[in-house]
């Protein structure tokens, strides 16, 4: 791998791409079968196993596999799904798209994922279900949250975009709920550019989302094509096009042979940060509780102005003249204005998720990076401070 200079900026969430992945894009390319075919079957398969699923379906983003378990809970005008205001807006609009009214629980102020006791606050006569977010791969206190649920028959569609390598008391983040959604974004720890994957416990919910993620139609178009001979198929739902090529495919399949590979680099670089940072006047990410296990997608540092002497966003701008890339991850949703204005949401009433948001960036931690690029973070990070 070619060594970075320090005048080359240092992009944040650059992927680890190996030469696996290219030959198996080129062979698709090759082949002539570029759409949703059998790699696409493959990697869900694949998938399945890994996070111990019985039933998969891949689509284009985490996005799409949200809105489609969404659109399969049979939502309608007036129910009410809870969620957390520490997310990325994807979240909050597959619950619109699919015709629910978001409602809002603060998170914990330590694991920033979305507090249990809130959400119980929350539930009223039109709540339908609960969509709980693993926040930069911290899995949710789950125990609660499902006792919750079942205890006033909600349904659960877990966010798991930040969670691939998640679990919780021995068990893969995705598997709790009625759904779990994944995303195999650019940035994720399993990439293919842009995807995602729905898991289910009951094969007719998955059924139900490859007929909704393809038009609506009945039967697969790859089926329909291959060589067991073309297939009538017939709409049976309004449907959506959200499937997945065998492109994407090409590259999540070895992206997931190399996934604990990949885990393991990014624990070494999460455990230099936190050596590095401990003695600065920052908030890094709290310990991961007993039993589980953290994703390390995300590595958040927390900017308090009066104890650090300058603002998130100044420092950021620092960060970018030192040549290193960051993310914001994220500012709470009522902070923007379209859910503001539309909801009525006020800052007060999700404190702790607010604070977060105003105060966190994220570092750069893919597996991609050298000993010497980590070096150059932590270096960046401390000129920045004045350290």
């Amino acid at each position: 791998m070619p060594v970075r200079s320090k005048d080359n900026f240092l992009v944040f969430g650059s992927p680890l791409i190996g030469q696996e992945e290219i030959d198996e894009v080129v062979a698709s390319m090759k082949s002539g079968w570029l759409g949703t075919g059998p790699k696409v079957a493959r990697f869900e398969k694949d998938f399945s196993a890994y996070v111990g699923a019985s039933h998969a379906a891949a689509c284009n983003s985490c996005t799409a596999a949200l809105h489609l378990s969404l659109v399969a809970l049979g939502l309608e005008p007036g129910d009410e799904v809870i969620t957390t205001p520490l997310t990325f807006c994807a979240s909050v609009n597959a619950i619109i798209h699919a015709g629910g009214t978001p409602v809002l629980a603060d998170v914990d102020p330590v694991t920033q994922n979305i507090d249990p006791e809130a959400v119980r606050e929350k539930i009223t006569p039109r709540t339908k279900a609960v969509l709980p977010v693993h926040f930069a791969g911290r899995s949710c206190d789950m125990d609660p949250i499902m006792a919750i649920a079942n205890e006033h028959g909600l349904k659960v569609v877990e966010d798991c975009a930040h969670a691939i390598e998640t679990t919780y008391k021995g068990q893969h983040a995705g598997t709790f709920g009625d759904f779990g959604c994944f995303s195999f974004y650019v940035t994720k720890n399993v990439c293919t550019g842009e995807g995602g994957m729905v898991i289910a416990r009951e094969e007719a919910d998955i059924q139900d989302i490859k007929v909704l993620g393809l038009h609506g139609m009945s039967a697969d178009a790859w089926k329909r094509f291959s060589d067991e001979g073309y297939k009538h198929y017939q709409v049976v739902h309004a449907g959506f096009k959200y499937n997945m090529m065998d492109l994407q495919a090409a590259i999540g399949i070895h992206q997931l042979k190399r996934v604990e590979e990949n885990f393991k680099r990014r624990c070494e670089i999460w455990d230099m940060y936190q050596e590095a940072f401990r003695a600065l006047p920052v908030g890094t990410p709290a310990p991961e509780e007993p039993d589980t296990r953290h994703a390390r997608h995300l590595y958040t540092l927390m900017i308090d102005p009066v104890a650090c002497g300058l603002d998130r966003d100044q420092f950021l701008v620092r960060l970018t003249k030192e040549n290193i890339g960051a993310g914001v991850h994220y500012l709470a949703v009522p902070e923007h204005p379209y859910y503001r204005d539309r909801y009525g949401w006020k800052l007060e009433d999700t404190p702790h998720a607010v604070a977060l948001g105003r105060e966190t960036l994220s570092l750069p931690l893919s597996a991609k990076l050298t000993d010497d690029d980590v070096a150059d973070v932590i270096e960046a990070v401390n000129l920045c401070l004045g350290a």
